[in-house]
Formats: C-alpha cells, structure tokens, sequence
C-alpha cells in the first residue's frame, strides 16, 4: 500500500519536520520489519538524544530459548515501561499500539523494501550466528530458518495494513515519518547529528 493511499487519519510529515519533532521528542517510537534498520536508527537516536533505549524484543517479547512471555506479561511491561519520561521503543506488535502510540510524541515507521529487509537479516545472521544480538533478549542466539524468511518475506503484504489500521486508530493527531530507503534514514541522521 502506498502513503497516498493510506488512510487520511495519519498525520504524515516530512524529513525536516520529523527531525524537529524528534530533538524535542521525550518518547518515540520507531517501528517497521525485521531487519530493516530500525533496531539500529533507534540507537542511535537514544545516543544522541541521551534517550533511554528499550528493544521490544530484549525487554517484553523474548525469554531465554527464544520462548515467547504470554501476551498479558508483555502488555504489563510495556504498561511500565511507557510510563517512563524519556524513551525511544523499537519495536512494531501492533497488540500493543494502543498503549505505545498515544504514549509517543513522534513515531517512525522504517518501512523498507522487502530487499533490503532480508539483506538486512541475512547480513546480521552471518554477523551474529550462534551469538545474541545486543538488541535481543539474552540466551536467543542468531537463528535464521524458512518461518522467519517468509515473515519477512511477506511482511509488506502481510503486516503492513496491520500498522496502517493501527496508527490510524491510535495515532490521532501524533506526527508519523515513513522512512522508505537507506538513503533517507542517512539523510535524517544527518539532520539530527547537524551534518546536514
């Protein structure tokens, strides 16, 4: 689905805007698929920014052996964690939207291609094989198999509309910057870091 096509509700704004919203921002979220980069441009947001930087999958989605918290635990702790003053949250469990959205002053939706998402899971499964990312939860090594593939695979089709509805109920007036390519996450970097 394309943003102009996307419902009206989503307060859509530009490169320039969004990275005046996120230096005065106190909490944001970044969400979008698996291995499109937003573990990482949420990182560095936190770093610049001194934000404190909660990964959903290290903090509320995974237990040691990649054995999933049921889905009352995760909304409790995501019901704390949101309650903090100052946070960027990556992480894109649209069960959760209502909690998180109305919560976070700007959210980003890092919504690559489908190529660069499954370049980015098999670069960082070859980086990190058999060893825990420092963004997931501890004792959840490094795994690639078909289900993940195909979840990323079909991610767009799949999980997409998902978000969409989701901002669209929860975001309300709440500012929301698609991040498309590489390029244009470069490019509000440097506007955040004062390189541009």
């Amino acid at each position: 689905m394309d943003i102009k096509s996307a419902p009206a509700s989503i307060s859509y704004i530009a490169m320039a805007e969004a990275a005046d919203k996120i230096r005065h921002a106190e909490r944001i979220l970044v969400v979008g698929c698996s291995g499109g980069g937003k573990s990482t441009l949420a990182q560095r947001i936190a770093r610049r920014f001194a934000l404190t930087y909660i990964s959903n999958d290290r903090d509320v989605l995974w237990l040691p052996g990649w054995v999933q918290r049921k889905g009352i635990e995760q909304r409790r702790i995501i019901e704390e964690l949101v309650r903090q003053e100052r946070w960027i949250m990556d992480g894109t469990s649209t069960s959760t939207f209502d909690i998180r959205v109305p919560r976070s002053d700007i959210v980003i939706w890092v919504r690559m291609p489908r190529s660069v998402n499954i370049r980015g899971i098999l670069g960082r499964w070859m980086r990190y094989a058999g060893r825990t990312r420092p963004e997931m939860a501890p004792g959840c090594p490094e795994r690639m198999d078909w289900e993940f593939f195909r979840f990323v695979w079909t991610w767009e089709k799949e999980l997409a509309p998902a978000v969409l509805a989701g901002l669209a109920q929860h975001a309300g007036d709440k500012p929301v910057l698609v991040l498309k390519s590489r390029r244009q996450m470069r490019e509000l970097l440097d506007l955040l870091e004062g390189r541009a």
